[in-house]
């Protein structure tokens, strides 16, 4: 069981890092760029086309793994594996909700696309409750997949 980081857009890596170690999971942090980790994480940096590392993480994730991404293809992707995945605001893609997610990422796209202006916003700001959230969530997720292994 690995736990993979999809690392670019990151806002909790030292949440994820303290988490890994503490529940003694081996942790792959992937990114574009160059980033600084903990003695003990893996640490991959891709090329830098776009999806770089998501076909990175994508190609190696097996099931009982973890990946934590923003990215809703790649969590697509994750749980065809048989992974589970979450994201950085500690919602957990789904089986049931990862159809609705990628809908919703097209449509946001065709009307980018139109020239609608309420498309062109991103998304609310990362706040202290949605970090509490996603450490909470890690956490369980962390404990669960620590005891199943």
């Amino acid at each position: 069981m690995t736990v993979y980081l999809d690392a670019d857009a990151c806002p909790v890596k030292d949440l994820i890092y303290r988490a890994a170690m503490r529940y003694g999971l081996p942790l792959t942090v992937v990114a574009n760029g160059q980033l600084r980790v903990p003695d003990g994480v893996t640490f991959v940096r891709v090329g830098g086309a776009p999806d770089a590392a998501d076909d990175w993480i994508a190609e190696r994730t097996v099931g009982g793994d973890l990946v934590l991404t923003a990215d809703i293809p790649l969590a697509a992707r994750a749980l065809t594996a048989g992974a589970l995945s979450l994201d950085f605001r500690g919602g957990e893609f789904t089986a049931n909700r990862i159809g609705d997610a990628l809908a919703m990422r097209d449509l946001q796209r065709y009307l980018r696309d139109l020239g609608d202006p309420a498309a062109h916003r991103g998304p609310s700001a990362y706040t202290p409750r949605d970090r509490a959230h996603f450490a909470s969530k890690l956490d369980a997720t962390l404990s669960r997949l620590a005891r199943e292994g």
